[in-house]
């Protein structure tokens, strides 16, 4: 039978980029940067709040301030998070189970189980993940299954699983969605580590030998690898664009500007899909206090950890679920008795869960290993790519996974209240605050677009003048700010990251009030598949966005220069600058919904998949 002809095949030779080299000195350099950018930060802060507010439109000038104020505790938190990076040095793979599991276990080789989830992923789809399982290699002797979960319970993917010669694991129910299925699995296995995969999770055959050995320590819970996302367009270079539209003339341009400014692209990565910014700068600098979390797909657990974790959280759960009645009888003799007979009624009625019934489980299931009261559980960032996955063609799937990240982070962060429960440490706690903390910028970021759109059509200013007191406070601020972050990030491209969390603020926002609303945030399987059809009404309220900011600037400027409203002009030059950096950050969304896949375009001959 002939292989079916993915979409994917055309970028089988690309391969991933090496994690950011460290340099000491020039982590030095952005922290020094950062520490003057937060001087200015909290100096312009308080001169906000004492000497700038217009006193005659409080309703516009407190709102900003506050937003300002919120915006700048994240920036405290991000500084925090991205301040040091201290990655957990990699040991030799163990040899046997004793050596990373438990002395006493011998000299048995060491048992992985790795679990491939899939729903309604197409079968050949699943069968290249499970292939690329079958290649993982060790230096030594191990006892390595490979397991397909398939809540689907379908017959063809059975045959498949038959035909590759791995285990086929399903179930009844789809009861706890992706956690359901983890656990259903893992009352069927006894590996000593789990190995989690998506559908579309393609392994290198490095991936356990590079990362077992950080298991050597007895307290590693999970080790997580970076997510890396092969079939990102990578667009068209400027002197191939230019080439297009203006002949060898407009080539011999674009070369002569990319020598200036460096390589441009044209349709690179519309969805923002590239998480280089998110694996090998935000979680790997959370290595220091072992405070990455999980992200499902390409992490590596310890069973011991996970099921001690869920026994321990199942048993908190009981205790307080009887304390809720026994407390209210007097007679100790019969609140014992009451007590004993109901925790025997709730321990049948509740149910253990390795990994929480959660729509963002993997998150989850690190919150409560990180405050398991009994140990110091640690997690580590593997800074190394050991798979390859597929990303959302479209913006239909992009906007169904965004959501599901926002709503399941922001659920777990406003109703169980994690950062006040538990063993984490400070520094734990202020990481998961970090991420917390930026699902809510919605909030401050929906004042910030509509800010200067709200001065450009009334003439009203949040702050009593932009004067010169303005410029000294601001400025210095902003600048030093951008230049510590260019350096603290650098060899990553940030502006794409800052960008996206300006306009994501419509699917953050309706996260937030689904949870707000008390609904529960449904578990959608991302689509492997570009979904067809037009997308442009995804982006409404971006395109608001850009509408009215520009209306806005025409009809300021007709009233300044037309009308003769000179007075205005430094409060117009101000806002015309923000108003234009909102419209150029909402920009790159709107062009993803209008995105279309170049089906001729040819990367190169495949190549062989990664050794």
């Amino acid at each position: 039978m002939s292989e079916p002809d993915f979409y994917f095949r055309r970028f089988e030779h690309r391969r991933p980029p090496d994690p950011a080299p460290h340099s000491p000195a020039r982590e030095l350099l952005w922290q020094f940067l950062a520490i003057v950018a937060l001087v200015l930060g909290a100096n312009y802060i308080r001169w906000r709040w004492t000497s700038s507010l217009n006193h005659d439109a409080l309703w516009f000038a407190i709102p900003l301030a506050v937003a300002e104020t919120l915006a700048y505790i994240g920036l405290l938190l991000f500084v925090f998070n991205l301040w040091k990076t201290r990655d957990v040095p990699r040991r030799p793979p163990p040899r046997t189970a004793a050596e990373c599991i438990d002395p006493g276990a011998g000299e048995r080789p060491v048992a992985v189980d790795v679990f491939i989830t899939t729903y309604n992923e197409e079968e050949e789809l699943v069968r290249l993940s499970i292939r690329d399982a079958k290649r993982l290699r060790y230096p030594h002797p191990i006892d390595l299954r490979v397991h397909v979960l398939d809540d689907g319970r379908r017959a063809t993917m059975r045959q498949v699983a038959e035909e590759e010669d791995v285990h086929y694991i399903t179930r009844t129910s789809n009861a706890g969605f992706k956690a359901g299925n983890l656990r259903n699995a893992m009352e069927q296995t006894s590996g000593d580590f789990i190995v989690i995969c998506d559908a579309d999770t393609r392994l290198f055959p490095t991936c356990v030998e590079h990362t077992l050995g950080y298991f050597r320590d007895p307290d590693v819970a999970w080790v997580q690898t970076p997510q890396w996302f092969y079939d990102i367009p990578e667009g068209t270079s400027l002197p191939d664009w230019l080439g297009r539209r203006l002949g060898s003339a407009g080539r011999w341009l674009g070369r002569a500007a990319e020598r200036l400014v460096g390589p441009v692209r044209f349709g690179q990565d519309p969805f923002v899909n590239d998480p280089q910014m998110f694996y090998d700068v935000i979680m790997r600098r959370r290595n220091w206090c072992f405070a990455s979390f999980c992200c499902g797909a390409g992490s590596i657990h310890r069973r011991e950890a996970v099921m001690q974790a869920a026994l321990r959280s199942f048993a908190l759960s009981v205790d307080r679920e009887v304390g809720r009645f026994a407390g209210e009888i007097a007679d100790p003799v019969l609140r014992d008795d009451f007590s004993d007979e109901m925790r025997r009624q709730v321990a049948i009625e509740q149910e253990l869960t390795p990994y929480k019934f959660h729509v963002s489980e993997d998150i989850y299931t690190s919150i409560v290993l990180h405050n398991d009261p009994a140990r110091r559980w640690k997690s580590v960032l593997h800074p190394q790519v050991e798979s390859r996955m597929l990303s959302p063609q479209d913006l239909l799937t992009w906007m169904i996974q965004r959501f599901k990240y926002a709503g399941g982070t922001l659920d777990i962060a406003l109703r169980d209240n994690p950062l006040l429960q538990g063993r984490m440490t400070l520094s734990q706690r202020l990481m998961y605050l970090t991420t917390f903390w930026s699902y809510l910028g919605c909030l401050w970021n929906l004042v910030f677009l509509a800010a200067p759109i709200i001065y450009l059509f009334t003439g009203v200013a949040p702050l009593s003048s932009y004067s010169t007191a303005f410029y000294l406070h601001a400025l210095p601020f902003l600048l030093l700010n951008e230049i510590a972050f260019m350096v603290g990030t650098w060899g990553v491209r940030s502006w794409d990251g800052k960008a996206s969390y300006l306009s994501f603020f419509p699917v953050n926002f309706r996260a937030l009030w689904t949870v707000l609303r008390g609904e529960k945030i449904k578990f959608h399987v991302t689509p492997k598949d570009r979904q067809e059809g037009a997308f442009l009404h995804l982006v409404y309220p971006q395109i608001a966005i850009i509408v009215l900011t520009l209306a806005g600037l025409a009809y300021a400027a007709w009233r300044v220069f037309v009308q003769g409203h000179e007075g205005e002009l430094p409060n117009l030059v101000v806002n015309v600058a923000w108003g234009l950096n909102n419209v150029f950050a909402m920009l790159p969304l709107v062009r993803a919904a209008l995105w279309r896949p170049e089906e001729e375009t040819q990367e190169g001959a495949p190549q062989p998949a990664m050794p």
